[in-house]
């Protein structure tokens, strides 16, 4: 991992694939780190300059006094790809990460060539409910949090036949300090942002998996509803982490739509 000054944040990141492919930017979940994108990696990097990061607050990036807006992440991503040498990238969000590429598209419409936005919503209420979950990760760390955390991201068939994937999750859950949790949560919790949909301009896929009990099929109606243009990607058998539950599919997904966007902006 490197690291950069990016928007008054010290950001981990590292950078992977063919020097001269079109560039690919991966922006991870909260309570997640970049390495939640390593199911997809081999096959992304055969085809593109991968750029992953970890979220200010998050994994091996500065943790610095909350709490983070959506806006001020979005503006950490456009510094990193500058920081980083891009000029524009292929923008990949699952859940926090495309609330943030909503906002990145939006607010910095030059460093986007296309959006995949995967189990993601454009508003997060109830505010209740958060509270009860600060009030847990100050009270009792991340780890009370944990295993609420794990059902609402998998559904019940992955946990009982995929246990060393779960440790796996459960390991990278426990990485993130009450502090850099609260700080991108408060993100999370205070976005409103369906009324910007309407300016993304760049081509989107929108992925969502059926079961998905945090950032439901519903919301990612929303979304396919509001971005012009938009296709909508339904994965059966998957909740939150879909890009972990059905690798395959979720990998193929982005591989199809990157290349097809690729192409089109190489005309």
């Amino acid at each position: 991992m490197k690291t950069a000054q990016a928007n008054g944040a010290r950001l981990a990141w590292r950078i992977d694939g063919p020097q001269d492919a079109p560039a690919v930017m991966l922006s991870n979940s909260l309570m997640s780190t970049h390495v939640m994108w390593d199911p997809q990696i081999a096959a992304l990097t055969e085809r593109f300059r991968v750029l992953r990061y970890d979220t200010r607050g998050h994994g091996a990036s500065e943790v610095t006094p909350g709490p983070y807006s959506i806006e001020l992440l979005a503006d950490d991503a456009a510094a990193l790809v500058e920081a980083a040498g891009l000029d524009a990238v292929h923008f990949v969000g699952l859940s926090m990460g495309g609330m943030i590429g909503q906002q990145l598209a939006v607010r910095h419409p030059r460093r986007v060539l296309s959006l995949s936005l995967c189990d993601t919503a454009s508003e997060m209420p109830p505010r209740s409910m958060w509270e009860a979950r600060f009030e847990t990760a100050r009270t009792q760390g991340v780890a009370g949090l944990v295993d609420s955390t794990i059902q609402r991201w998998f559904v019940p068939s992955f946990v009982a036949r995929e246990p060393g994937a779960i440790a796996w999750v459960r390991q990278m859950i426990l990485q993130t300090t009450p502090e850099g949790y609260i700080a991108c949560a408060s993100a999370v919790r205070d976005m409103s942002q369906t009324h910007i949909l309407r300016e993304i301009r760049v081509p989107t896929q929108i992925i969502v998996g059926r079961d998905d009990p945090a950032c439901t099929l519903a919301a990612s109606e929303v979304l396919h509803r509001e971005i012009q243009g938009s296709t909508l990607h339904v994965i059966d058998d998957a909740a939150h982490l879909s890009n972990i539950e059905q690798p395959e599919q979720f990998t193929r997904l982005l591989v199809e739509f990157i290349s097809a966007q690729a192409a089109a902006t190489a005309r």
